[in-house]
Order: C-alpha cells, then structure tokens, then sequence
C-alpha cells in the first residue's frame, strides 16, 4: 500500500542508480589511448563521470591542447567500446536494490531519466535484475531537448500517469536539481554521488539531501 505523499519516484541513473563511474572511465582510456594519452584515473572517472562523454574525454587532455581534437569524433569511438563493457565495473550503490524492491512492495511507480543515451541506458539497467524491468527509460536522446529541460521529467510522468506536482526527482548533478524544480517537483540530492565538493550540500538547492538509500527511503516514505 502507498502511504508515501508522492505518486512516483524518478531517478537519474550514473551516480544515483547505478555505480557506472569506472566502465566509463575504461572507455575513456580506451579512446585516450588511441591518441596516445595516457589512461584517466578511478578518481578523475568519478569526478566527471556526471558531466558525459565530452567532459570525461577532455579531463584526460591538457586544456591548452583541447582545440587540436575532435570531441565528436572521440565520442563516436567511445560509444561502442562502453556498450560492449557496459557493466564490466558497474555496480550498484549500497541500498540501490532494497530502495527499488520497496518502492514495488509499496506499489509506487518509478522512472528513470537520464543523460544517458537511451539504448545505453537501457542495456545498463538490464544487466541488474532488480532494475531490469524498470518500464519508463527517457534518455537525453529521447526527445529533442534533455535535463534541466523539464520535458523529460513530463514524459515519464505522462508514461506513468501521475501527476509532476506529486513526484520525486533523485539525483546528483545540479542539472538534475534544475530539472525537477522546472517541472514542478521536489528534488533529493543523492549525495553518495559524483558531487565534486560534498562540503556544501545545500548549494544545489535540492528540497532534500539523501545521505545514502536509507535516508531517501525516509524521504519517500518507506522501509528498506
């Protein structure tokens, strides 16, 4: 039974669902390595895993030497090495399943909208079986404009008809924050994420601050 004061739960994916941060990180070096880079570190990896492909492949060049290469291009050699490694290092956080396991026991619809690319995002989530049925999946390429666009909060909301005034919206980017205030929602910031400076929470303006799952199951309003 639902006893919590909101219809659904929306999550962003790479350091709020899952731990995605390393197979990033190896498909970065891999894309490095081919231009004769040197391979990004666990830490940088997390550090930027939150700010996509582009951000991750320029932390591992010098700034002065970023206008000699074609971003795009490196994209486009990242994109099929990280789909076949997809899940090699990823992980969940701990809580992840027993948060999703409650939300079902307490018949609260949940969603996933992410930065991700949605055919990415929906191989990563199939690899976790708790996760694996999750119905709604709106990628940043799932309509024309993505996060902190409130439209894709919308989306899953009118896939799940309820109703974004009645929703939650989990993450930790500021974009995330943005995007759920823009549509309408409370926010919890998922601090056990890619946050550069953790010192000061509040500066993203999230309604609420999640520590880890345990904390978020409160805010929700159910037992893990």
């Amino acid at each position: 039974m639902n006893n919590s004061k909101y219809e659904a739960v929306l999550f962003d994916l790479d350091g709020t669902l899952l731990d995605t941060a390393l197979d990033l990180g190896m498909a970065t070096s891999h894309v490095l390595s081919l231009y004769g880079f040197p391979p990004i570190s666990d830490e940088t990896a997390r550090t930027h895993a939150s700010d996509g492909m582009r951000a991750l492949l320029k932390s591992g060049i010098p700034e002065s030497e970023h206008h000699k290469y074609d971003f795009e291009a490196m994209r486009l050699q990242f994109l099929p090495y990280y789909h076949e490694h997809i899940a090699d290092r990823t992980c969940y956080f701990n809580g992840t399943a027993e948060l999703i396991m409650a939300l079902k026991r307490h018949g609260i619809p949940y969603a996933v909208v992410t930065s991700k690319p949605d055919h990415l995002a929906c191989r990563v989530l199939g690899k976790f079986p708790e996760l694996a049925d999750i119905g709604v999946i709106v990628g940043c390429d799932t309509l024309p404009v993505s996060k902190p666009n409130p439209e894709p909060l919308f989306y899953a909301c009118r896939k799940l008809n309820v109703t974004p005034e009645k929703c939650l919206y989990v993450g930790d980017h500021i974009r995330d924050i943005e995007a759920g205030h823009n549509a309408g929602m409370e926010t919890a910031l998922a601090l056990w994420g890619y946050i550069k400076d953790k010192s000061n929470p509040q500066a993203f303006g999230a309604d609420y601050v999640a520590e880890d799952f345990r904390k978020l199951a409160q805010i929700i309003g159910v037992e893990i």
